[in-house]
C-alpha cells in the first residue's frame, strides 16, 4: 500500500492528517508491544499547540486562621499564593507539536528507552519550530535514547534531519545527497573505543513509494524493527482510507 500525500487534494479537505497521524503514532505502538519483552512497554503521545501553565496548586500554602471562640462556626483555611517579582523579559517561544512513540523500560520508573517521532507540518513550518524540534531530538541522542524520525509532510520542505545535523555540529557526514523533503531516519547512539558515536539510517522516500523498515535503537536491549509500511498500513485500514 504506497504511501498518500496526506497533505495536499484529493485527500486534503476530506481527511484530517492530524487524525491519521495519531492512528499512525497508535499503529507504531501497538506493533512495537507486540516484540517487547516483559519490562518494556510503548505508548504514543499527540499533542497539538503546546500549553505551559502553572499550577498554582504547587504553589499554595494552607495558613488557619486564629482560633475561634468556643461554638463558633468551623475554622476556615485561608490559601496564600506566593507572586514573584515582575520578569526581567518575556521571550518568544515554540512548543511544537508532537506525535510520537515513546519507549520505557517499567523496571526502574518507567524510564524513557527509545522514541519515534513523527513530523508534523508546524514542525517544518518556523525556523523557531524546526530548532526546537532538532534540540528535542538532540536531547534524546545526547541521553543515548535511540530515535526514529518520519517525516512524509509534503506542505513543507525543510528537512529536520539536517537541521539536528547541523545542531549536532556535523558538516557533510550523514546528509542526504540532495534536496530531500520526505525521509525516514534512525539513530543509534552508542559508545565505543573510548569514543560517543551515533550510528545513521537514512531512507528518501516518495508519494506512491512503499515504506522502510528501519531499526528502532533500545537502550539495554537492542534494536527493534519499526515497520513503517506495514503500521502505515494498518493506519490506514482503520481509518478507511483508500
Amino acid at each position: 500500500m504506497p504511501l498518500l500525500d496526506h497533505f495536499r487534494p484529493p485527500l486534503l479537505g476530506h481527511r484530517h492528517w492530524e487524525g491519521f497521524h495519531g492512528r499512525w503514532a497508535a499503529a507504531i505502538s501497538d506493533a512495537l508491544n507486540e516484540c517487547l519483552p516483559p519490562g518494556y512497554f510503548a505508548e504514543f503521545q499527540v499533542t497539538l499547540g503546546t500549553r505551559i501553565e502553572v499550577d498554582l496548586a504547587t504553589l499554595r500554602e494552607s495558613t488557619p486562621k486564629p482560633e475561634a471562640p468556643s461554638g463558633s462556626p468551623a475554622t476556615a483555611v485561608l490559601s496564600r499564593v506566593w507572586a514573584p517579582p515582575a520578569p526581567a523579559a518575556v521571550i518568544p517561544a515554540v512548543f511544537p507539536d508532537e506525535f510520537e512513540v515513546r519507549v520505557f523500560n517499567s523496571a526502574a520508573g518507567p524510564v524513557l528507552v527509545a522514541a519515534v517521532e513523527l513530523v508534523s507540518p508546524g514542525n517544518k513550518d518556523r525556523e523557531g519550530a524546526r530548532r526546537a524540534f532538532a534540540a528535542k531530538c538532540a536531547t534524546y541522542l545526547q541521553r543515548g535514547i535511540g530515535l526514529v524520525v518520519v517525516d512524509i509532510v509534503t506542505s513543507r520542505t525543510a528537512n529536520l534531519h539536517e537541521d539536528l545535523l547541523d545542531l549536532l555540529g556535523q558538516a557533510e557526514s550523514g546528509r542526504f545527497s540532495s534536496l530531500t523533503p520526505l525521509y525516514a531516519t534512525a539513530y543509534r547512539p552508542a559508545h565505543r573505543s573510548e569514543r560517543n558515536e551515533i550510528d545513521l539510517w537514512r531512507e528518501p522516500l516518495a508519494v506512491s513509494q512503499i515504506l522502510p523498515t528501519l531499526p528502532l535503537a533500545v537502550c539495554g536491549l537492542g534494536d527493534l524493527p519499526v515497520d513503517l509500511e506495514g503500521t502505515y498500513m494498518e493506519a490506514r485500514r482503520r481509518g478507511r482510507i483508500d
